[in-house]
């Protein structure tokens, strides 16, 4: 059995929501001593991971380093959390392993996601990055170009594109590692978004964050997954969020499930994104997908915990 697994950004800072060096690794070895459950009990697992926190705290050194040193644009900051969280899964995950007297390689790939240069969202930038700033301060940012929302209270954040996933180009260099007994992580925070130059062929990289359980659900199906699980922060979805009316969701075909995403029972900046990929795995060809808490992974390659989706 193949199982893809997605962890949130989350899963990778403190539960205090701390983002230092030592809260990212003390989170990162908490979660790879769960994964290496699985691999003991011979499933075949390949990882990739949100970076969410990580993005953010980069953006915040480009605003208050950016005298002194040139700041970075949004595809080199994907690309640097994909080592850095890559580095740190690395070390934990072969740990976890030798722990349980199992001796397995983990390798990870800087990957690239293509996207569309037509896709809408270049022209409506949606996707909130980076940290609250005044608005006299966001407005020096917006005089550079960038898209600014005002979120009242809590002041004016960064939002940029993100475009929807079409392919994971280095998903060969990931099947190659595979089929050499690697555990391999890739497609880190969605991948580093690249378009297609339409004269020479050849990609470049965009300005634009891509959201990892959309592009956990493409790799998912590359790499011929049976199951995708999405690894988050609670239980079960949630119909009613928020209401007295509020009901988790236990096994639920995938159409039963788009339809409650068409009624907006699931809200586009969290729950929304992880609903559609799994939708769009098992329509896609996929055994079923799993949407639970991260301690809870184990019994989710089962069917036997979180929300369950299948085909019917």
């Amino acid at each position: 059995m193949r199982v893809l697994i997605a962890l949130g950004g989350n899963a990778m800072i403190g539960p205090d929501g701390s983002a230092t060096q030592q809260a990212q690794q003390a989170a990162v070895e908490l979660a790879m001593k769960r994964v290496a459950d699985l691999v003991a009990q011979g499933i075949e697992v390949v990882l990739t991971h949100g970076n969410g926190p990580q993005v953010g705290n980069l953006l915040v050194k480009n605003e208050l380093a950016a005298d002194v040193v040139p700041p970075v644009s949004l595809d080199w900051c994907g690309a640097q959390t994909q080592g850095t969280i890559g580095f740190l899964i690395l070390n934990a995950l072969e740990q976890a392993l030798a722990e349980r007297g199992l001796r397995r390689r983990v390798a990870t790939v800087v990957t690239r996601t293509l996207v569309d240069a037509a896709d809408p969202a270049f022209e409506q930038p949606t996707k909130p990055v980076g940290r609250f700033l005044p608005e006299a301060e966001a407005a020096r940012h917006r005089a550079s170009g960038q898209h600014w929302q005002n979120l009242g209270d809590k002041g004016w954040r960064r939002v940029v594109a993100s475009p929807q996933p079409i392919e994971i180009v280095d998903a060969p260099a990931a099947r190659a590692l595979m089929d050499a007994g690697f555990i391999v992580v890739a497609a880190g925070g969605g991948g580093v978004p690249v378009v297609r130059d339409s004269s020479s062929g050849m990609l470049r990289g965009v300005e634009a964050v891509i959201d990892k359980d959309l592009a956990a659900a493409i790799l998912a199906r590359t790499l011929a997954a049976d199951i995708l699980v999405i690894a988050t922060d609670v239980d079960q979805v949630v119909t009613g969020y928020g209401t007295p009316a509020a009901t988790p969701i236990g096994k639920i075909s995938a159409d039963a499930l788009a339809e409650l995403a068409a009624a907006g029972e699931f809200a586009a900046g969290s729950m929304g994104p992880k609903v559609t990929a799994a939708v769009r795995f098992v329509r896609g060809g996929g055994r079923l997908a799993v949407i639970t808490s991260l301690d809870r992974i184990t019994d989710a390659v089962t069917g036997g915990y979180g929300t369950v989706v299948r085909a019917d």
